[in-house]
């Protein structure tokens, strides 16, 4: 079995795993089940029952049972979870934070995370990052767009910059910034549409002479 690497964004957690299960018990509303944040987490199974357990006996998760699934939600009630929820916030928020209000966005097809904590999410090593640099795809308001980053810097307490793009543009990769950014580490948070081929005609063959 292969050694848990504590994540760049704070190592002091044990692995990458472990951190963002926490981040989204504690971060998303409702009980969480062990299959469903395995798929949310795209980790194997028994990985995130192997966290789960770890934090189950330290007290930091409750859960309950409703037929077959186990479901978990924080322990409010123990003396660590406001801090390590303030944790977690800090290191892992963004993912979770920039979701929640940015999705609901009339017209938006694509949300990427960019830059210096996209960076760390993904392993690479660096300072801590600042700010948070998001990249829109689609077509919309920005006004509303702008809202949702004011929000979500609010829950934060760091800048969040929105960047914009259509879905043209970002399927062509038109521009320097695009061309930048899609070959530098992302955090998707929604998928772009990705360009389909157009279907090519086919030729009609006639046996008449």
């Amino acid at each position: 079995m292969a050694k848990a690497t504590a994540p760049p964004l704070m190592a002091i957690f044990r692995s990458q795993v472990q951190a963002e299960i926490l981040t989204s018990v504690m971060l998303s509303p409702g009980r969480h089940s062990v299959s469903d944040l395995a798929s949310r987490l795209n980790a194997p199974y028994a990985t995130v029952h192997r966290e789960v357990e770890r934090l189950l006996k330290a007290g930091l998760l409750t859960e309950r049972r409703i037929g077959r699934s186990r479901m978990l939600s924080p322990n409010s009630a123990s003396p660590a979870y406001r801090p390590l929820r303030d944790l977690v916030l800090v290191a892992f928020g963004p993912r979770e934070v920039i979701t929640q209000e940015f999705s609901d966005l009339s017209g938006l097809e694509g949300l990427l995370i960019y830059g210096s904590w996209a960076a760390r999410y993904n392993g690479q090593e660096g300072p801590e990052p600042g700010d948070i640099d998001v990249l829109i795809v689609g077509n919309v308001d920005r006004d509303e767009a702008y809202d949702a980053a004011e929000r979500a810097q609010d829950r934060l307490e760091r800048e969040v910059n929105p960047q914009f793009s259509s879905t043209a543009r970002w399927q062509a990769s038109d521009g320097p910034f695009l061309t930048e950014v899609r070959q530098r580490p992302l955090v998707t948070l929604i998928a772009p549409p990705v360009e389909t081929p157009e279907a090519q005609p086919t030729e009609t063959r006639s046996d008449t002479p």
